[in-house]
């Protein structure tokens, strides 16, 4: 077989209807008009009640071994092997931008055109309307799933994100992370889950679980919109937007389980923070669904319990490692990988809690800590401290908390750059409970400052460039080009 029949025999497995490009602009004008003729379609089929099946849009890169350059490379849009690399793609809208970056950076870096065309993939009804089936009876599911594709959960998955996809020369290689449907599903979950549309979500995102620290961020936020910095609205769940001069309305009845809140550049490159409460499961689902909006990084700002005798409550822990026992991650990142940390990200977040404190160089291991953060599944881990001891002690711990470690293994896992910013709210092993007379005191004394810091910590990024933010070490030997 000569190359171009191999390369006719992917084209023709994968899709239809391909037309080269030479320019991001191009190919993203026709994949936004193949994917808005497809939910056309299916839309006025669903309103007629008649049959009718639309496919995603696939973005497809040829690469022969001559075109690959010599020469060191960046850590992401980075070919290593000649082959055929594709993905489904969806949502153009929302992720233009995104596309606009890597397509471009393929066309810069290989001289060889991208194609566009049609996949074999179909795009689900609920998908491309979401309220399609809301309301409908048992019969009407009957219907629908004779006449329309409904999500396929046995093409929805996380191989190619977990390393689980070996190469091969008889298939695609993947060009990216997550397929069109692993994108969709995710989009589905994260306005369920945080009351709020995925166009707002923000590129910088804060992770917390204490409401006090959503309280500090909408003053925070409606502050900057007001002072005409350069953030243009705020959104609260229920898609509540607040702009400069406007009267705020009131929030959602009924806050969703993990309610988000988005100061928004209009460039996308603001910050949302989450309130993703307590415990690692939480923590690993919200962080399954950012994955798929490729955020600059993200950033965990909660409290934990101080381990040493050495802290106060109301110190810092800045993690630069993580003892797995919270166990969500084991079948999808096993605990023998590393974690590793993102040193531009402990860079940013040192140099943030200088200029918030106002403490000097000199002072500032007064106030912070750098060590190994425990996280753990069970909440009253206290209760266990006979069985946790040595552990605690052979990891050389210095915080527990339940959301942490969970949070970086998957920003690990989906290459989303990643930190850990704890305050010490309680002592346990010396004594120190989180009572509640306590606890208030220290709220008070402390929850804003730290909110500050996670916030100029994400400016401090901005400042220094998304492209340097996306260290080598988030990136295998054998990767998806895009990051």
């Amino acid at each position: 077989m000569t190359g171009d029949e191999a390369l006719a025999g992917f084209f023709s497995s994968v899709g239809s209807d391909f037309l080269p490009f030479d320019t991001a602009d191009g190919a993203l004008a026709r994949i936004s008009v193949l994917y808005d003729e497809g939910v056309t379609r299916l839309r006025r089929a669903f309103a007629a009640r008649e049959a009718a099946t639309s496919c995603y849009p696939y973005l497809a890169f040829p690469l022969s071994r001559a075109a690959i350059p010599a020469g060191v490379r960046p850590p992401f849009d980075n070919i290593l092997e000649p082959g055929f690399y594709g993905t489904t793609l969806t949502r153009p809208v929302l992720f233009a931008e995104y596309w606009r970056e890597q397509i471009g950076a393929l066309l810069r870096d290989y001289r060889c055109p991208v194609y566009v065309g049609l996949s074999r993939r179909p795009m689900p009804l609920s998908y491309v309307m979401e309220d399609a089936v809301a309301g409908l009876t048992e019969r009407d599911m009957h219907l629908l799933q004779d006449r329309f594709a409904l999500p396929d959960l046995h093409a929805t998955d996380d191989t190619i994100a977990n390393c689980e996809i070996i190469p091969g020369a008889d298939r695609p290689r993947p060009l990216a992370l997550f397929t069109a449907e692993r994108t969709d599903y995710s989009l589905a979950r994260l306005h369920h889950y945080t009351g709020t549309a995925p166009r707002h979500f923000q590129r910088f995102i804060l992770l917390t679980n204490y409401q006090r620290y959503v309280d500090g961020f909408r003053d925070h936020a409606r502050a900057q919109v007001d002072a005409a910095t350069e953030y243009d609205s705020f959104v609260e769940p229920g898609d509540v937007i607040y702009r400069a001069g406007s009267t705020p309305e009131e929030p959602m009845a009924g806050l969703p389980q993990m309610p988000a809140y988005h100061l928004c550049r209009p460039d996308g490159d603001g910050i949302t923070l989450v309130n993703i409460g307590v415990g690692p499961s939480n923590a690993k689902t919200i962080t399954d669904h950012l994955a798929v909006l490729r955020p600059h990084c993200w950033l965990m700002v909660g409290h934990c319990a101080g381990l040493r005798r050495s802290q106060l409550l109301g110190d810092y822990v800045l993690a630069h490692g993580y003892v797995r026992d919270d166990h969500v991650l084991d079948d999808d990142l096993p605990p023998w990988v590393p974690v590793p940390p993102i040193a531009e990200v402990q860079v940013a977040l040192q140099e943030a809690m200088l200029r918030v404190t106002g403490l000097e160089a000199g002072d500032i291991k007064t106030r912070l800590r750098t060590g190994t953060v425990m996280t753990t599944d069970n909440r009253n881990w206290e209760l266990r401290l006979q069985a946790l001891f040595t552990q605690i002690n052979m990891s050389r711990s210095i915080a527990v908390d339940m959301e942490s470690a969970t949070i970086a293994a998957n920003g690990f896992r989906f290459r989303v750059p990643y930190g850990t910013l704890l305050c010490v709210s309680d002592k346990p092993l010396h004594g120190e409970l989180k009572l509640r007379g306590m606890a208030n005191a220290f709220y008070r004394e402390r929850v804003s400052q730290h909110l500050m810091v996670g916030i100029e910590t994400m400016r401090l990024l901005r400042e220094r460039g998304m492209r340097n933010l996306h260290s080598r070490k988030l990136r295998g030997f054998d990767e998806p080009p895009f990051r």
